[in-house]
């Protein structure tokens, strides 16, 4: 549990907030009123059932504090990839690969997504299943919904989406646990991703992805797929070479809008394996501490893919890099593991 005292900023929201929300009353809100009639309305859910819901759900200030500050945003690239590349984040990615070597196989004949992408996602998200989260979802969901003003109408969305889930896969909505923003299970799924994307992987009828790391791996695949991963394409490449900062070719945005070709005719050094009309972006990352240490990425299509899943750059190439240990199968010092 955090209990960092809460940013300036949250406290300027708090000024805006009725007191029946800072009481954590959300079913009396106007707000919280307006949802209990959009739940029974459009969804056919018991207006009273969803009150109760919400009298229930407890404002967490450090849900507020968590999502404030966020390592993607806060973080430069050398002290963001201590946090994952960790000897025993890599060695335990590779015991979660030889345990469900099968499924992850499977995924990749089904989906088209490498077995170490997979991994590395659910090892990113929750260090494979270990640590899943321990905000009430319910909680963490409300709490943003109706105390946090930027991203309100997101979070409400989601939570409406959290008790269609729960409603559909047979779940108590007060007892299921997950991240600070409402992300649940191995693969960290928010409600809306949890039925869009969830697979029964294993067949038993159920798409389970809190506990169940079969369906957690095809689920994971499905989502990449989905977001149309291109089997056998290139994720990033990094390059001998520099760019300043205010160079032209680092583009803004997630989405890579040059071409390799733009990046050959500056006079970069792309793999000659590389096509010429494959979508790229630039990025210069901060290697290390000091001046003088920054790295040059040329990113592309399947590197954009993986912001689809958490929309920085940071956490695409940290996936990446740890997809590329397991997939050397050497932990940091080099050391191969037998199997």
């Amino acid at each position: 549990m955090l209990n960092a005292r809460t940013p300036s900023i949250l406290l300027i929201f708090c000024c805006f907030l009725p007191a029946s929300l800072s009481a954590s009353q959300y079913h009396e809100s106007e707000a919280g009123q307006a949802f209990v009639s959009t739940m029974a309305q459009d969804y056919g859910f018991e207006a009273g059932r969803v009150e109760v819901l919400l009298r229930d759900a407890q404002r967490q200030d450090a849900v507020l504090e968590a999502i404030s500050r966020p390592a993607e945003k806060t973080l430069e690239w050398h002290s963001y990839r201590k946090i994952f590349m960790k000897p025993e984040r890599i060695s335990q990615g590779l015991e979660f690969m030889a345990a469900y070597a099968a499924p992850l196989a499977r995924a990749e004949r089904e989906y088209g997504v490498p077995p170490e992408i997979v991994t590395a996602i659910i090892g990113v998200e929750t260090w494979y299943g270990r640590y899943r989260g321990n905000y009430r979802v319910l909680d963490a969901l409300a709490t943003l919904a109706f105390d946090y003003p930027p991203r309100s109408q997101f979070f409400r969305s989601e939570l409406e989406q959290y008790l269609l889930m729960t409603r559909e896969q047979g779940l108590d909505p007060l007892s299921l646990k997950g991240s600070y923003a409402g992300a649940m299970g191995y693969g960290q799924f928010i409600s809306s991703s949890y039925r869009h994307y969830a697979v029964d992987f294993d067949g038993d009828g159920v798409a389970d992805i809190l506990d169940n790391p079969v369906d957690a791996i095809g689920s994971v695949a499905n989502y990449f797929s989905e977001h149309r991963w291109q089997h056998g394409e290139p994720v990033a490449d990094q390059l001998d070479a520099e760019l300043p900062a205010n160079s032209a070719l680092l583009t803004s945005g997630l989405k890579p809008n040059l071409t390799v070709s733009d990046y050959r005719e500056a006079g970069l050094p792309v793999p000659d394996s590389v096509d010429d009309d494959l979508p790229a972006r630039a990025l210069r990352l901060n290697g290390g501490e000091g001046e003088g240490k920054h790295e040059l990425w040329l990113t592309y299509r399947n590197f954009y893919v993986i912001t689809r899943y958490n929309h920085s750059h940071l956490y695409a190439m940290a996936v990446y890099q740890l997809a590329r240990a397991l997939k050397s199968g050497e932990d940091l010092g080099g050391n191969r593991k037998d199997g």
